[in-house]
C-alpha cells in the first residue's frame, strides 16, 4: 500500500490517487501530488466552478453584488474583461478589474466564473 499524504483541508487519512490528482473522499478536496510542499500552487486562483484563472481572462459575475457608496449594483451576468489577479489579498478580493459604469473594482474569485 502506498503512503499518501493526509488531506490538507480536513486531515483525512483516506486520500487516494485519481490520475495526477489526490482526492479526499471525506471533504471532496482535490490537489496535485506535485504541489505537495510547493507554495506556488497555493497562489493559484480559481473561479466559483474551480477553473483556474489567469491575468487577462474574461469573467462573468454569477450573482448580484452591492457596491459600497453606490445606489446601484453589479448585476448577475455582467462580463468583466482583462482581469488582473492579486494572489495574497488579505481581504479575499483577489481580482482587480474595471467594470463599465463602475470603474476600478476588486472582486472575489468566488463570485465569478470564467467566460
Amino acid at each position: 500500500m502506498e503512503n499518501l499524504p493526509n488531506c490538507p483541508k480536513c486531515n483525512s487519512e483516506y486520500t487516494y490517487e485519481d490520475g495526477s490528482l489526490l482526492v479526499c473522499p471525506e471533504c471532496g478536496h482535490e490537489w496535485s501530488l506535485a504541489s505537495e510542499g510547493n507554495n506556488e500552487d497555493n497562489n493559484v486562483i480559481k473561479d466559483a466552478n474551480g477553473n483556474i484563472l489567469n491575468d487577462g481572462d474574461a469573467v462573468t459575475v454569477i450573482k448580484d453584488l452591492k457596491v459600497k457608496g453606490s445606489s446601484s449594483s453589479i448585476k448577475i451576468g455582467t462580463k468583466v474583461k482583462s482581469i488582473r489577479l492579486v494572489p495574497d489579498a488579505a481581504d479575499g478580493h483577489d481580482i482587480e478589474c474595471k467594470i463599465d459604469g463602475f470603474g476600478a473594482m476588486k472582486l472575489k474569485s468566488s463570485v465569478v466564473k470564467k467566460a
